[in-house]
């Protein structure tokens, strides 16, 4: 079997490799801004993730035939707000001046598709998946993984460094575990592999719902 990560992230694309897997990488062409302004004002930051990660999941699914594809998308949740990348480095740096000593929420949506047997068609949520029990062509899951992160009360002279490192303007919610910010984060609340950008128990979960068991991908 395929798997088919539509997502240009790196930690993405390495949290699957670690785990055994050899994905394919197709970045979707899903115009993210449009989508969440059609989502209206009542959308959660679940509702917007989840939005996000089926639509690029789709987007390129229509384009994969005999494969399992995997979208996703990362925001963080600070005092009732979502935060995706800062667009410039002085967002950045006041966006850590409100993050610093705090915590916040990194919601990351997860949406499966399988079109190993012919054409995508239509969708079936996570739950139905689950009760139709079936891998056949089209099928298609989700889930949105949230894990509280607690930030460390950095000083002006850390937050400036590094922001000028340019990794925070790289990444949903200014900061990675993964990498430069990690000393920056005192200690999550979830899944970490959630807040790298992809959950490997939920991608487990949602492929076990679609008929297939996550070892069945494993790299030989």
């Amino acid at each position: 079997m395929t798997l088919v990560l539509a997502s240009a992230s790196p930690a993405r694309l390495a949290t699957l490799r670690t785990a055994g897997f050899a994905p394919e990488v197709q970045v979707s062409s899903v115009d993210e801004p449009a989508l969440l302004r059609d989502a209206g004002p009542d959308a959660t930051p679940a509702d917007q993730v989840l939005l996000l990660a089926r639509a690029k999941a789709r987007d390129v699914a229509a384009t994969r035939q005999g494969a399992l594809v995997i979208g996703c998308d990362s925001m963080l949740e600070l005092d009732g707000e979502v935060h995706g990348k800062p667009t410039d480095a002085r967002e950045a740096v006041a966006r850590w001046h409100r993050m610093r000593g705090r915590s916040g929420v990194l919601h990351t949506g997860h949406w499966l598709v399988d079109t190993r047997g012919g054409a995508t068609r239509g969708g079936v949520t996570r739950s139905r998946a689950a009760r139709a029990g079936a891998s056949r062509a089209g099928a298609q899951a989700g889930g949105v993984s949230s894990t509280t992160v607690h930030f460390a009360d950095l000083s002006d002279a850390e937050v400036e460094a590094y922001v000028a490192t340019g990794e925070p303007l790289a990444v949903a919610g200014a900061f990675t575990v993964d990498g430069l910010g990690g000393p920056f984060v005192t200690r999550i609340e979830g899944d970490h592999h959630g807040v790298v950008g992809l959950s490997l128990p939920l991608l487990r979960t949602l492929l076990a719902e679609l008929g297939v068991a996550v070892t069945d991908l494993w790299a030989r």
